[in-house]
């Protein structure tokens, strides 16, 4: 069906979570709205994750707005497949205005005065206010050098990866010591798999410590609730996710750990030379990175258990030293260690060049208020630090979702006249 030029007052590009919590909100001004999804189904980035895949927040953060975790499970992980439930049974809860499979491929300003030109694969639409909820996950990021790697060895990002079974018989090398590597790296481990983990300078949070769940002291602490005004460098807001996992009730994740289980733990990958990968000796250096913030957290919540006088019982954490144990190797043979995949958990990049709008910082990250930019109407929503640390998850996307209702309730209070 054609919508060439069709008049719309709000449009939402994304039907995530944050697409959906806007939309939910504009539903409730009875705002006429449209949310624009690129996949065929909701929930289809979660669709593409690992099979054993669990969320590493705990369910009581789902907070989307109008919709609540009501499970009896609220200090339990949702697995992939229960986040997908969650976001259908969400759809249904109130029924968006979603139009499947139309990919934006442009966003400028209209020539005829206020409002937007969106530009679609199936045609163009106007409007007078466009929220911008793709995410920061859109597409994998894999170095340029990875194309030097041995044609022998098969290539996977982590957001191809399945399990264990669906890879080639051999060793697996895994780049990124984030929480999508090291939750790789340990279920290969332990399906007999010898992993090499090429580590980064990702942090660590003990799962738990006296008593309760890390991420309930980190609410607590109001870490979740840092602004992006808070950091010492708006370089900060690119900073890797501490170590943790959900899986089986909530793990530890520690690269010391893995050395005594015996996963190879190696500097970051550089480059490729032949057979060979060229490591960084850097491998000591991260481990102390991830020691270190394990500890400031541990001490930050001992602070804060006196200060409050909480009744929390008193632990003692014992500190693993395995992964200083490992040889610091630059060079690693891939043939010689039997390696037949590689597994790139280097994260995702973002591509927001099809905005016809000059809003971008250094890091091509939008310059924004909250979500609110300079150019009237025009909103992003769902991003990591978009305003707090929280901005990017289901605990604190709606908060975000709610001030851009206040603000088009306020700035623009009538719809678009057709």
């Amino acid at each position: 069906m054609s919508t060439q030029n069709e008049m719309i007052n709000t449009i939402i590009i994304g039907g995530g979570q944050a697409g959906l919590a806007m939309s939910y909100l504009l539903t409730q001004q009875d705002r006429d709205h449209l949310v624009l999804e690129k996949q065929e189904q909701i929930g289809d980035s979660w669709r593409g994750l690992w099979d054993s895949f669990t969320l590493v927040t705990p369910n009581w953060q789902l907070k989307l707005p109008g919709y609540p975790y009501q499970g009896d499970e609220k200090d339990g992980f949702l697995t992939r497949d229960e986040v997908i439930d969650y976001l259908e049974d969400y759809t249904a809860h109130f029924e968006p205005p979603l139009r499947f499979g139309v990919e934006v491929t442009a966003v400028l300003p209209r020539n005829e005065g206020n409002g937007y030109l969106v530009q679609t694969t199936e045609g163009d639409y106007q409007a007078q206010n466009v929220v911008i909820a793709v995410g920061a996950f859109q597409s994998p990021a894999v170095p340029e050098f990875s194309r030097k790697a041995p044609e022998a060895v098969v290539q996977l990002h982590s957001s191809e990866y399945r399990n264990p079974a669906a890879l080639p018989q051999g060793n697996v090398l895994v780049v990124g010591s984030g929480q999508s590597g090291c939750q790789i790296a340990q279920e290969l481990q332990e399906s007999g798999r010898q992993v090499y983990l090429c580590t980064g300078k990702a942090g660590r949070l003990p799962r738990r410590y006296r008593g309760k769940d890390s991420f309930w002291w980190v609410n607590r602490l109001g870490l979740f609730d840092q602004t992006v005004a808070d950091l010492e460098s708006p370089a900060e807001r690119f900073a890797p996710n501490p170590q943790a996992s959900g899986r089986d009730g909530g793990q530890d994740l520690n690269l010391h750990q893995f050395a005594r289980e015996g996963i190879r733990l190696l500097g970051h990958l550089d480059d490729f030379q032949g057979q060979k990968a060229i490591l960084a000796d850097d491998l000591h250096k991260n481990l102390a990175v991830a020691d270190r913030q394990a500890a400031q957290f541990i001490q930050g919540v001992d602070r804060y258990v006196q200060m409050a006088g909480l009744d929390a019982p008193v632990e003692s954490v014992v500190e693993l030293q395995d992964g200083y144990e490992q040889e610091v190797i630059t060079e690693l043979d891939l043939a010689r260690a039997e390696i037949s995949t590689i597994i790139w958990a280097t994260g995702f990049a973002w591509d927001f060049s099809w905005i016809r709008l000059p809003i971008f910082d250094e890091w091509g990250y939008p310059v924004q208020d909250r979500g609110v930019t300079q150019y009237p109407g025009l909103y992003f929503l769902g991003l990591p630090w978009l305003h707090k640390r929280k901005s990017g998850l289901f605990l604190g996307v709606g908060e975000d979702a709610e001030h851009l209702a206040e603000h088009m309730a306020l700035y623009s209070p009538e719809p678009v006249a057709q």
